[in-house]
């Protein structure tokens, strides 16, 4: 496979994001986002995705988080999208169950070519750090849109609102990394009996 790699950047009159990403890293991140615990999470997907992410978003945080947290995943899903190509060769799904403590969450995603999130996930709190729960929906939401991928999450049990959040992105990362990995067996072929993703 050639070198998998993608730089994306989005500017609107709320943000301005740029993403570099490398589906065949080392786990590296380089991310200044504005939002503490989005960095936090930013650095499980890298970490065990073994994905290399270079993230940097100037956005609206006077008003909230929710424009940022959003565009990053519209940002991100581009980036992966085109360094993804068209997706010979690869396993296309992957799936993972994560553990942290009390709180386990699966998550399961195809690079389908169809956007679709079907997320399953009662936060016990609102705020973690300062960064509403409710955005971590939009986050992926924007993700599936613009990576063109079918996304399930399930937070299975947990009582620790961080714990909840981090193996949703600790999941996530593992997943990614199964399903863009190169499938010896698939060699130049499309995972698909379409022909096409």
């Amino acid at each position: 496979m050639s070198a998998r790699i993608a730089t994306v950047s989005r500017d609107t009159n709320e943000t301005q994001i740029k993403v570099s990403v490398n589906l065949d890293g080392e786990g590296h991140l380089n991310c200044e986002t504005g939002v503490p615990f989005l960095d936090h999470m930013l650095d499980q997907v890298a970490r065990h995705g073994m994905i290399d992410l270079d993230i940097h978003a100037t956005g609206d945080l006077h008003i909230d988080d929710h424009h940022t947290v959003e565009d990053l995943g519209i940002t991100l899903g581009q980036a992966f999208n085109e360094a993804i190509g068209d997706k010979r060769g690869i396993y296309r799904y992957g799936h993972a169950y994560v553990p942290l403590d009390e709180a386990l969450s699966r998550v399961v995603i195809d690079f389908s070519g169809r956007p679709g999130l079907y997320m399953n996930v009662e936060f016990t709190r609102d705020i973690i750090g300062r960064l509403d729960t409710q955005l971590f929906w939009e986050f992926f939401q924007g993700f599936v849109n613009h990576a063109r991928v079918t996304l399930h999450i399930d937070n299975i049990k947990g009582f620790n609102a961080h714990h909840q959040a981090e193996t949703i992105f600790k999941a996530f990362g593992r997943a990614l990394r199964m399903a863009v990995a190169e499938d010896p067996r698939m060699a130049g072929q499309m995972p698909s009996t379409k022909g096409s993703l």
